[in-house]
């Protein structure tokens, strides 16, 4: 029979060992040791400062604590299944470093406000992370938007082509997604930064303990106000993969797209080697493994906010067991968010280059400045839905002739309105198409570079 390390003299018997692997956390809540130490220290800070304990007590537990960190940090200290949990791990640890003074650490406090407490703080620290990778994600969009004002691409609705935009206006979508993402992250993090430390199990405690000033050590903004809520608030953890997930989806629409550009259908970007694989059995391919992976890891992040979704939907105060179900989620899904935002910028800097000629084809080869006529029209006093069903119909027997609207002759032009004039052919041009949609945030030349000013202002802030 295991000996009982944890555990009051309420049990007689030991956790069956199969119990016992089950219940353990120590494989993943390793992640949190740090934290764990340096919420302990402030929690030792604290007991001495309200005089709990004596301040010498209070000195050896931090400096024991201290001494835990380096033991894991020169990897001496592994804490295995029998710790059940990191909490008790550093607790048993300390204890053996500094004695039965250890055994203080605890008074006060309950792991439902620890483990509380020590995620709030890897929260932190991992939204900082990830706020810098998207930047870092941005910095490349903007370089290459930079060198691509004047670079035309088609624009999609429907997936179909509708009309030719610059390709830095493009980019600059994604940009101000991932701009979106870094405030929305920013927001989370001020619920984030709410310490739930000297909550207790549930009910606060008896010990005249000072959360304010734990609270001021940790850099909390401020405290719970109800310890139930404390204890038993998982809504920061949820809004995370609320914001994780919505990274992803915007990084699985660009990797879509850069999917679609490299294939020989679009051919509008050639994948280098550094960033893609081939096939075993087909030599002539080079598969675009990068987006696809972003692709297809947005869905566990998904999951993950499905899963703390449906953890808390029916959880009665306080805390409950299940809430130990929140960290591998939230783990995944930092890890997840940070790889992929890591290798989609690479892919951006260094995996893709564009064809700049196939894209300079490929807007010259479609209607996609069909409006751009009815906008001529309606700019000489032809009411715009007139206009427009007329140039529906030029398009339908365009077709049918194999020509496109640059392929129509003035004589041609002036049987269907006599309004149109030898300028036409200027204004149905794909650079002056995209020149013309000079409105604010528009794709117009003028507009983008406006536009990458202001990008590179908020990159920089």
């Amino acid at each position: 029979m295991t000996e009982k390390q944890t555990w009051s003299q309420r049990f007689e018997s030991a956790l069956h060992p199969a119990i016992a692997r089950f219940n353990a956390s120590i494989s993943f809540d390793i992640q949190l040791i740090e934290y764990d130490i340096t919420g302990s220290q402030a929690h030792a800070k604290m007991l001495a400062h309200t005089g709990i304990i004596s301040p010498e007590e209070g000195e050896e537990l931090v400096t024991g604590l201290e001494q835990v960190r380096q033991e894991y940090q020169q990897g001496k200290f592994q804490p295995g299944i029998d710790a059940e949990d990191v909490h008790f791990a550093v607790e048993k640890r300390l204890t053996e470093i500094v004695g039965d003074v250890g055994k203080k650490l605890h008074t006060a406090r309950s792991r439902n406000d620890q483990v509380g407490t020590d995620t709030r703080l890897y929260l932190r620290d991992q939204i900082t992370q990830i706020r810098q990778y998207l930047r870092e994600f941005q910095t490349v969009l903007l370089e290459i938007a930079e060198k691509n004002v004047e670079t035309l691409i088609p624009g999609y609705t429907h997936l179909q082509r509708a009309q030719p935009v610059s390709l830095a206006h493009h980019l600059l979508a994604y940009f101000q997604m991932a701009q979106r993402d870094g405030e929305r992250l920013g927001d989370v993090y001020k619920r984030v930064n709410i310490s739930p430390l000297g909550c207790g199990a549930l009910a606060g405690t008896t010990f005249p303990i000072d959360r304010h000033y734990t609270a001021k050590l940790l850099d909390f903004d401020s405290v719970y106000a109800n310890s139930l809520d404390g204890v038993s608030d998982r809504d920061f953890a949820i809004e995370f993969l609320c914001a994780a997930s919505l990274i992803m989806v915007h990084l699985s629409r660009l990797s879509e797209e850069v999917i679609l550009w490299s294939s020989e259908e679009f051919r509008f970007v050639t994948l280098k080697d550094s960033c893609a694989t081939g096939s075993s059995i087909m030599p002539q391919k080079k598969n675009p493994d990068v987006p696809e992976l972003v692709r297809g890891k947005t869905g566990r992040v998904f999951g993950h906010l499905q899963a703390m979704l449906v953890i808390m939907k029916g959880l009665p105060l306080a805390y409950n067991k299940d809430l130990q179900e929140d960290k591998e989620g939230i783990f995944d899904s930092v890890n997840t968010v940070k790889a992929c935002l890591e290798a989609m910028t690479i892919l951006l800097r260094e995996g893709l280059e564009f064809r700049t000629q196939r894209l300079a084809q490929a807007v010259t080869e479609d209607f996609s400045n069909a409006t751009d006529v009815a906008d001529y029209l309606a700019a000489r006093g032809v009411p715009f839905r007139e206009a427009y069903n007329m140039v529906g119909k030029v398009v339908k027997t365009s077709i049918a002739a194999g020509k496109l609207l640059k392929d129509l002759t003035l004589a041609e032009w002036q049987q269907i309105h006599p309004a149109f004039a030898a300028d036409i052919y200027d204004a149905i041009s794909p650079r002056q198409v995209v020149a013309a949609r000079n409105s604010y945030g528009g794709t117009g030349f003028a507009q983008v570079k406006q536009a990458i000013i202001a990008a590179r202002t908020q990159v920089n802030t």
